[in-house]
């Protein structure tokens, strides 16, 4: 399972990106916002520090403002994946942008139905969000497990992403449900590094080397 990094913040995605297992980066308007900068500044940073998927996300709108969007942002880097709403209009933009050669990214996916219409529409990745889904009080791990039975039965070269992930064990469960790719905030990312038995061990390393 690749990992992402879901965030606009520049100083997280440059540290980030300095551990070597990093491959994309997924931004939204809410994040962009809290960075106080332009949509189009942020992405154009963040491709000088991955070099891998980064999504891009349009307005949610009519499907011909939604390709108009798309096809200025994908002028700014080769990476760039556009990500669209799971709506008619979203959905009619993802058939229109892969018969163009655009990547997408379908987000705000919530059920199988929804994941195979974004596989019909050629999506290159689809974002179920586990968090959310959890919320609703259904289980986003089963969730992202059941879409990708259904993408393999059909052999759809969609790729799911395990997105709205806010702690250790939504990574857990993405993987074991076999996401092809997690997006993660920074706090929860730094968080992988750490279990009390690992601590443990450093710190009797640390004392016998003084002993």
């Amino acid at each position: 399972m690749k990992l992402f990094i879901d965030t606009a913040n520049i100083e997280d995605i440059r540290q980030a990106s300095q551990w070597g297992v990093i491959s994309g980066v997924t931004t939204n308007p809410s994040l962009i916002a809290k960075e106080g900068r332009k949509l189009e500044d942020v992405i154009k940073e963040i491709t000088t520090l991955v070099d891998g998927p980064i999504s891009a996300e349009v307005d949610e709108s009519t499907s011909e403002v939604m390709v108009a969007q798309a096809k200025e942002l994908v002028k700014i880097h080769k990476n760039i994946v556009i990500k669209l709403p799971m709506t008619p209009d979203g959905i009619k933009a993802c058939s229109e942008l892969t018969s163009l050669g655009i990547k997408t990214n379908v987000t705000l996916v919530f059920s199988v139905p929804q994941a195979l219409m974004a596989c019909e529409a050629g999506a290159t990745y689809i974002s179920p969000f586990m968090g959310r889904v959890d919320d609703f009080g259904e289980s986003g791990a089963d969730l992202i497990e059941r879409i990708m039975v259904m993408i393999n039965n059909y052999g759809y070269e969609s790729q799911v992403i395990a997105a709205s992930i806010r702690n250790l064990a939504h990574v857990e469960q993405a993987s074991l449900a076999g996401a092809d790719i997690a997006t993660i905030p920074f706090a929860v990312l730094k968080k992988m590094f750490c279990h009390p038995l690992t601590d443990a061990g450093l710190d009797i390393f640390a004392k016998a080397k003084k002993q």
